[in-house]
Parts: C-alpha cells; structure tokens; sequence
C-alpha cells in the first residue's frame, strides 16, 4: 500500500478559494502520474485534474479549467489542488490518486479513475453561502 493522506478541505461561500494537499509517503512519487478526483453525494467519482510528475504536465476537466490548479513539489512528495472562484457544484469528498504505471495522457485517459491504483480517504469541501 501506498499511504496518500489529503487534507485543506473545509466549508466556503461561493468565490472563496481552498488548497488542498497529498501527502505522499513510502513512494516515489516522481515520475508518475497522479490526479485528484471528487464525488459529490449520489454522483460518480469524476477526475478533475490530472498531472505527469516527471515533465510537470497538465490536464483539467472542462468544468474546473481555469480555476483549478494542479501541481506537485516532488522535494515535499506532496500534490496540491489549488481552487479558486468556488461554486456550490464544486461541493465533494476529494481525492488524491496516484498510478504505479508511466503512463500519462494529456486526454481523458488520465482522468480516469480505473488508470489510478492508489488513492486517499478523501477531504470534504463543501460550498455554501
């Protein structure tokens, strides 16, 4: 198992703006790819972001780009979800994942859940006014 542990989730109002981090340890985090995900209740995990460690790459869902930043300090081994310009529909468990496997796609390919197979518990964030 490789230990992921998300935190920085929280309750917003709408426009306000959260970080969240991966912690990842007992993995060599570089060089592979890793991407956050949600689920809000009652609604499929979808990926929202995704990132290639190695060459730094990204890759967002259409409706987080421009307001969701996905980067890695691989001194840290941490991944982070910078989110901005919160909206209601953003409200979810998020998670971190991670793949074994080098192989990453600037495409859908990389925000599908079945391509990760290590993942965290998650970290609620909830927006609300």
């Amino acid at each position: 198992q490789v230990p992921l542990v998300e935190s920085g989730g929280g309750s917003v109002q709408p426009g306000g703006s959260l970080k969240l981090s991966c912690v990842v340890s007992g993995y060599a985090s570089s060089n592979y790819p890793m991407a956050w995900f949600r689920q809000a209740p009652g609604k499929e995990r979808e990926g929202v972001a995704t990132i290639d460690t190695s060459s730094g790459s990204t890759y967002y869902a259409n409706s987080v780009k421009g307001r969701f930043t996905i980067f890695h300090d691989s001194g840290e081994k941490t991944l982070y979800l910078q989110i901005d310009t919160l909206k209601p529909e953003d409200t979810g468990t998020y998670y971190c994942a991670a793949s074994s496997r080098k192989v990453w796609v600037r495409g859908q390919y990389s925000l599908s859940a079945k391509n990760y197979n290590y993942w965290g518990q998650g970290t609620q964030v909830t927006v609300s006014s």
